[in-house]
């Protein structure tokens, strides 16, 4: 019986952690908190940046003109007299119109010389491979900004200005995202299956077109999204190109609403919204794609 107790006594009795393990314990199981709050913390504050002046702008739009400044943001009550009068007045469908042509037409190109291009780089010797790829990403180092003057020139002088040529075909200069993006999907289909078509007698034209491209379809739903948001959202180059009413796009068409008495805030506010809506529509429809394409590529 005495060797029952000690045998028990001494099951039953534990070591006391010392009070530095356990601070250094909690420490541990507090970290993974503390990351999130802060990961999460620092996300709402960009979303918050990002999304309220959007929202201002909003609703905004439903104020009388005497009512958008006012410190209260809810538009009360709400009118639609200043979308009214920006499809009325001004010739914002004409804009949307021209916006959705020149995104359609610059979104349609992009895609047929990026396809071939992110083609013909996988199937390069993987020297001349790594090279011409390095040149490609190279180009989406270069400044928009400093390629305007010489577009210009060259526009100008094909007599080109104020027309849908001069406003779509020089935006090709931007096709380097495209083309890394489609190579990227390009090079995870397996050689096996490229392999046994030319096998099969298949031309580089009849792979690319009958065996590639099929299982690209994913990948152009969301590159084509991405080209398309991309060329909405230009400005510079469609205010030099085509300054006209017949011919210019909704991003530098709303400073029409700067009139001489004074900017139309209320008919501004209201284009912009229109202006924004739908690509902001397509985009949340299609996000998932979008993130697709990224991950599924050497941008991630």
């Amino acid at each position: 019986m005495p060797s029952v107790s000690a045998v028990t006594v001494t099951r039953d009795t534990k070591p006391a952690l010392a009070p530095a393990s356990l601070r250094s314990s909690a420490a541990l199981r507090a970290r993974p908190v503390v990351r999130a709050v802060v990961h999460h913390g620092f996300l709402l504050v960009a979303v918050a940046i990002m999304v309220l002046p959007v929202l201002w702008a909003l609703l905004a739009s439903f104020k009388t003109p005497g009512g958008i400044f006012d410190q209260n943001p809810l538009p009360l009550p709400p009118t639609v007299d200043n979308y009214r009068v920006a499809t009325q007045a001004f010739p914002v469908w004409r804009l949307l119109l021209n916006t959705t042509v020149m995104a359609a037409g610059v979104t349609l190109l992009q895609l047929l010389v990026a396809v071939p291009a992110g083609y013909a780089l996988v199937r390069f010797p993987p020297r001349a491979h790594r090279v011409l790829t390095a040149l490609t990403a190279v180009t989406l180092l270069v400044p928009t900004q400093s390629l305007v003057i010489p577009l210009f020139l060259m526009v100008s002088h094909l007599g080109w200005r104020n027309t849908f040529p001069g406003l779509i075909l020089p935006q090709l200069c931007g096709t380097g995202l495209a083309v890394i993006l489609l190579r990227d999907h390009i090079r995870a289909i397996s050689p096996m299956v490229l392999g046994a078509a030319v096998l099969d007698g298949a031309r580089p034209g009849e792979v690319l077109r009958l065996v590639a491209l099929p299982m690209l379809r994913p990948a152009l739903g969301a590159v084509s999204i991405l080209l398309f948001i991309s060329a909405w959202n230009e400005y510079l180059w469609p205010s030099l190109a085509a300054p006209d009413v017949d011919h210019a796009t909704i991003q530098p068409g709303l400073a029409i609403f700067l009139t001489q008495e004074g900017p139309e805030y209320g008919p501004l506010l209201a284009g912009s919204m229109l202006a924004t809506l739908p690509i902001v529509a397509v985009y949340f429809l299609a996000s998932r794609r979008v993130t697709d394409a990224f991950m599924h590529s050497g941008l991630r």
